[in-house]
């Protein structure tokens, strides 16, 4: 059941290689594997989530607390959109001329639905960053938000049930990438996340 939900938008032009992910910040900021799916140059390049699936694109709605510009010549915006369970950071900029006119015209505070790429970074001093190259984003409301946070959370629980029941590669990648995570965590994350939202 969970499968055909999430393959769902492989059905649309705007998704031709891969479904866009709903993954909650708390779960997306501790990915710390990046891999390529083939050896061609154009081979998509996902994120291994802890709860065990990859993702080549994201889908998140939540509120877009702050904006900045930055560059001169190579202009492009960094922001934080944050949903229950804390903040993704995004940005968009010369290569993803669409989405940073789109980020660039909306005002703070907002609540805004974003499709985009997660990255992974890893800094000098060794801490991970992860942010979000966004593809497209679009102002939304409040409800949107909501059925977002639902929709979320039962993708989450359902990657969580099938992490304990279906060995699958990604999830025994999962498992070796991130030995010190336990997947239950992301259970708790999914119902404290419903629990803030009033349908």
């Amino acid at each position: 059941m969970s499968t055909n939900a999430k393959d769902m938008p492989r059905r649309e032009g705007a998704f031709e290689r891969e479904p866009a992910r709903r993954v909650f910040a708390a779960e997306l900021r501790e990915c710390r594997y990046q891999f390529k799916d083939g050896e061609d140059e154009k081979s998509p390049t996902f994120v291994l989530l802890p709860s065990g699936e990859r993702s080549n694109r994201i889908f998140i709605v939540g509120t877009l607390t702050e904006k900045t510009r930055q560059g001169e010549q190579n202009i492009f915006y960094r922001g934080r959109v944050v949903d229950p369970t804390g903040t993704f950071f995004i940005m968009a900029g010369s290569y993803q001329p669409e989405a940073m006119q789109q980020l660039a015209k909306i005002e703070t505070p907002a609540f805004v639905a974003v499709i985009g790429k997660p990255s992974l970074y890893q800094k000098p001093d060794g801490a991970w960053l992860v942010s979000v190259r966004v593809e497209s984003i679009t102002v939304v409301d409040k409800e949107t938000r909501d059925l977002w946070v639902l929709d979320a959370a039962k993708h989450t629980l359902d990657r969580v049930d099938a992490y304990t029941k279906e060995p699958t590669p990604d999830i025994l990648k999962a498992k070796e990438q991130y030995p010190t995570i336990d997947p239950s965590l992301f259970r708790k994350i999914a119902w404290d996340a419903l629990a803030q939202i009033k349908m």
